[in-house]
């Protein structure tokens, strides 16, 4: 039989899932129903589906048989716990939720129902990212005692969060929630344990009325130029008065763009991690140290780039200066660049393979890529306990197998 799916909130992130239910996928259900709290922008999507107000979302869930959670990041806990306690299987994009509590709320569902939830990290789907897992589960550098993770952001994809609602922490959970979910959701997964202690120091520096960057270059986005972006967001916004392109440097921006981050695993492994959300290039590096050697992977995904980006990917970038580069070196051996497999499509192939473990099954994967709510709760809360430690100068502790904070 197949699958009837439900798609609530429908901004830029939905289109994945209807193309791929339209497409390739199509043979492991469909999209039968759409749900948002903007009439204009669901209309967008409107092609004879059943179109549902925010208010009728429990009706939406008597005709499907899986959720798709595409919604502003503080609203998720609400539709998937709903839908969760409906015995509607849920699949969320990240971050799972942004608060503690949400993530109390959810694990309860979790426990309660006999639904499943799937958390979409698709990092960890991309090639140079399997890689890296292979390589440490293979056990050539030994065991894994520091991993050092610095991650960039560029004045275009940094620079979006700043435009958007992201840029209210009370909708995001700050950057270190709802980007570096992704990244703590990584080294999770990498060292296959789960966070114990977390110390963090952040501050906005760049953007903000008061930022360092005020004045610095060109950071509108005219979304008149892109059809989608206009009827989407631009003539959506009378609606409900969500404006998809503020000024990064106005008033109203309570998340930070310079964060440092310290975590003890219950391994005793420790990360330092850093992201900067106003690189001149987009990219990332992360180096493992261990008992019996190093792994190293330095990827460069935009050396450079134009305003223009922001409505094409490929204004100013420059294919010479993209890289991705994994070595690894045992001890008093030569360093060794390990061959990344590419795939076709998105994040290298990563995309297609996590939507076949979405729609249709994650079978037998021996670097059990598929995420479940305990990853989501794990990821999520550090990056809370890392938002509360910058704000508190305190270090927050784990309990419960990295699935609580301790409150003292």
């Amino acid at each position: 039989m197949t699958r009837r799916y439900g798609i609530v909130g429908l901004g830029h992130r939905a289109q994945l899932y209807l193309d791929a239910l339209a497409g390739d996928w199509s043979d492991a259900g469909t999209v039968v129903a759409l749900c948002d709290t903007n009439h204009t922008r669901m209309s967008y999507y409107d092609t004879g589906l059943r179109l549902y107000d925010a208010a009728d979302f429990p009706e939406m869930l008597a005709g499907i048989d899986a959720l798709i959670v595409t919604t502003v990041d503080a609203t998720h806990a609400d539709y998937v716990v709903t839908a969760l306690d409906a015995g509607v299987d849920v699949i969320v994009e990240k971050p799972l939720t942004t608060t503690e509590e949400g993530c109390a709320r959810i694990a309860g569902a979790a426990a309660r129902s006999s639904a499943r939830l799937i958390v979409t990290f698709n990092y960890r789907y991309s090639p140079r990212n399997s890689a890296v897992r292979e390589v440490l589960a293979s056990g050539r550098i030994g065991q894994v005692t520091a991993v050092h993770f610095e991650w960039l952001l560029d004045t275009i994809h940094g620079a979006d969060y700043f435009r958007r609602w992201h840029r209210e922490h009370d909708k995001s959970g700050g950057l270190l929630v709802h980007k570096s979910t992704h990244h703590f959701d990584l080294v999770n997964w990498w060292l296959d344990s789960s966070p114990a202690t977390v110390f963090a120091q952040a501050g906005l520096r760049f953007y903000g009325p008061d930022g360092a960057g005020v004045g610095s270059g060109p950071f509108d986005l005219d979304l008149t130029r892109d059809p989608r972006l206009k009827a989407l967001y631009l003539d959506a916004q009378h609606e409900d008065g969500y404006i998809r392109n503020r000024d990064v440097f106005s008033d109203g921006v309570t998340i930070d763009d310079t964060m440092s981050v310290l975590v003890r695993y219950a391994n005793q492994a420790v990360l330092t991690y850093s992201l900067t959300a106003y690189a001149p290039r987009e990219g990332y590096r992360v180096a493992f140290s261990g008992t019996r050697g190093r792994l190293d992977l330095e990827v460069s995904e935009r050396a450079w780039c134009s305003p223009d980006a922001a409505i094409d990917p490929t204004a100013g970038k420059n294919a010479e200066e993209t890289y991705e580069r994994l070595t690894v070196q045992e001890h008093w051996k030569p360093a060794e660049e390990i061959v990344i497999k590419q795939g076709v499509g998105g994040h290298g192939g990563g995309d297609a393979l996590l939507l076949d473990d979405v729609f249709r099954g994650a079978g037998t994967d021996p670097l059990a890529r598929q995420a479940g709510w305990r990853d989501g709760i794990r990821s999520v809360l550090t990056g809370v306990a890392a938002d509360r430690s910058a704000r508190s100068g305190h270090p927050v502790r784990f309990i419960a197998d990295g699935l609580a904070l301790r409150n003292d």
